[in-house]
């Protein structure tokens, strides 16, 4: 389980949503992922975490057109991207992509 300050009823509904995932035939790591991913959105949308631009990625199973920009975003900072502050969404779809 991730280390952070997720309360004991999040550390029940994170192992609870692993579990399911997994006896739906998810790999560890995917259940774990998918997991993480649910309780930190709960955290996000009930106002516990500072940031809602912090908000990841995104699904890695979407196309890149089909995520946010700030999940672009996020993306463009983990890839290095420089500008990506000011690009917009197409801008960011093309620079990660390397077009």
């Amino acid at each position: 389980m991730p280390q952070n300050a997720w309360t004991v009823k999040e550390e029940r509904q994170y192992e609870h949503i692993k579990e399911s995932a997994k006896e739906r035939g998810r790999s560890d790591r995917q259940a774990r992922e998918i997991a993480a991913r649910t309780v930190n959105k709960q955290r996000r949308l009930s106002g516990k975490t500072r940031n809602k631009t912090t908000m990841g990625t995104g699904n890695p199973n979407l196309n890149l057109e089909n995520r946010t920009i700030d999940e672009l975003r996020n993306l463009a900072r983990e890839l290095r991207i420089e500008g990506r502050s000011r690009m917009n969404k197409h801008d960011l779809v093309r620079a990660i992509r390397g077009d």
